[in-house]
């Protein structure tokens, strides 16, 4: 089993998005830490997801291989951009807050559920305050790594 420092949690269906996760990725690597990014640790089984007739059996060994990563990682890292979270990531953050990780949550976007904050299963579900700057999620996750 390899163990994670950080499970990034997030979507990868755009360019843009798959885009943005390798960025955040690359950032936290750059602190030290290691990581669990779905889009590129997932292996094979995302390209078998869009052959219908592959996809019981890849889904699950997707879901399988994604929820024992989110086991051995330390910490979960959602980006929570976009209109709404997306709905993977949501029971990814909810499994992680059931395991006791380290939940931390970054959103450039401004968007939000009322308008002031997100929906409050996901806002309370972090550990530490929303980052929503690259420097607040610097100084969420050097503190985190001082506390090892």
């Amino acid at each position: 089993m390899v163990n994670y420092d950080i499970y990034i949690s997030a979507p990868l269906f755009n360019e843009m998005e798959i885009e943005f996760n390798n960025k955040v990725d690359a950032f936290v690597r750059n602190l030290g830490f290691t990581t669990y990014l779905p889009q590129r640790d997932g292996g094979e089984d995302e390209k078998l997801l869009r052959n219908p007739e592959l996809y019981p059996e890849a889904s699950r060994r997707v879901f399988e291989r994604d929820v024992q990563a989110l086991k051995n990682s330390r910490i979960l890292l959602m980006l929570i951009d976009g209109r709404v979270p997306d709905e993977g990531a949501c029971v990814e953050l909810g499994m992680a807050y059931a395991y006791n990780k380290i939940c931390i949550g970054f959103q450039t976007d401004i968007r939000k559920f009322s308008g002031l904050q997100n929906n409050l299963m996901i806002d309370y579900s972090f550990t530490y305050n929303i980052a929503h700057t690259w420097d607040e999620l610097r100084e969420i996750l050097l503190k985190i790594k001082n506390l090892k």
